[in-house]
């Protein structure tokens, strides 16, 4: 059996994080609220034992990837409105996390630095093997005009110096930004693998 007799009853919690992970079937919509239902997903199959911590790597950059990826279609088949966008002013219409998880990828990397993520030669050449590139990729081939007009506050991000820095603050804009809003969290439900302790 894929989950064990003794989880069974996380069945419920993990097919209500997985259901929410895809959109809203009512609104028509995606966004950062659906992403992190996919991340409580896959934290609970580490809370279940499914997963164990030498998944960590594999988790984001083969599951999460190709989950990115699913999301990417069903965007551009559905036409899916971005759920709580910022517009320009947002980090991107549909996706926080891979910027993270991108970001941390590049941590010491000795050749790329935050300043080519807004070169396209750069990004073409390298978003195959980088998080962060290939979410740029894809913002690349659907907008259209000058990077630091339709994407603002990742034009911003290209002048910050390390990607250390870049990650540190992307982390700090997720949890003012996401984890702090709430209408980005007032649909997330809480159980007995991820609950909630109001104290």
């Amino acid at each position: 059996a894929v989950v064990s007799t003794q989880s069974t009853g996380a069945v419920v919690e993990l097919k209500a994080y997985f259901d929410e992970s895809f959109g809203s079937y009512i609104r028509v919509d995606y966004g950062t609220g659906h992403e992190i239902n996919f991340l409580a997903f896959c934290c609970c199959l580490y809370k279940i034992g499914f997963f164990s911590p030498s998944d960590y790597i594999a988790t984001v950059f083969y599951l999460f990837r190709e989950y990115l990826i699913l999301m990417r279609k069903i965007q551009m088949w559905y036409r899916l409105e971005p759920a709580g966008s910022h517009g320009v002013w947002g980090l991107d219409d549909y996706q926080f996390l891979p910027f993270i998880f991108g970001s941390a990828q590049f941590l010491g990397n000795p050749v790329i630095s935050p300043d080519h993520f807004v070169v396209p030669e750069v990004v073409d050449k390298h978003c195959d093997d980088y998080m962060f590139l290939e979410c740029i990729k894809f913002i690349n081939d659907v907008k259209t005009g000058p990077f630091s007009e339709h994407s603002n506050q990742l034009w911003g991000i290209s002048g910050v110096p390390t990607w250390t820095k870049v990650n540190g603050g992307l982390i700090k804009m997720y949890k003012a930004e996401v984890l702090a809003k709430h209408p980005v969290i007032q649909h997330f439900v809480f159980g007995s693998l991820l609950s909630f302790d109001p104290k």
